[in-house]
């Protein structure tokens, strides 16, 4: 997962309903980040402007692939080094996720 570049939009996802839902804090490489209860791991990243990878071929930034738990794509690490799919997973409050330069 990595930061966007100053070139890059902040956010890849843009909240258009549910914003009634109680907020939490999630941190992704020791940084905070808001989401709400009841969004997937990837929805909280995304809405944060932050990106699961790099696209092989040309660098930019990659989310999901598949977006409902098919692929190998959203894989990422928490602090205790178990591993779990991004897009399928719900947050918690204060969830810890790795980013790349920091992954057990």
């Amino acid at each position: 997962m990595s930061e966007p570049s100053s070139t890059e939009a902040a956010c890849r996802l843009v909240r258009l309903a549910e914003t009634g839902r109680p907020g939490v804090t999630i941190h992704h490489g020791g940084r905070p980040l808001s989401a709400l209860a009841g969004d997937t791991l990837l929805t909280a990243l995304l809405c944060n402007g932050v990106t699961l990878r790099r696209n092989e071929f040309d660098g930019g930034p990659r989310a999901g692939f598949c977006n409902m738990g098919a692929c190998q794509d959203c894989w990422v690490a928490l602090e205790d080094g178990s591993r779990l799919r991004a897009c399928t997973t719900e947050v918690w409050d204060g969830m810890r996720v790795h980013a790349p330069d920091d992954a057990p």
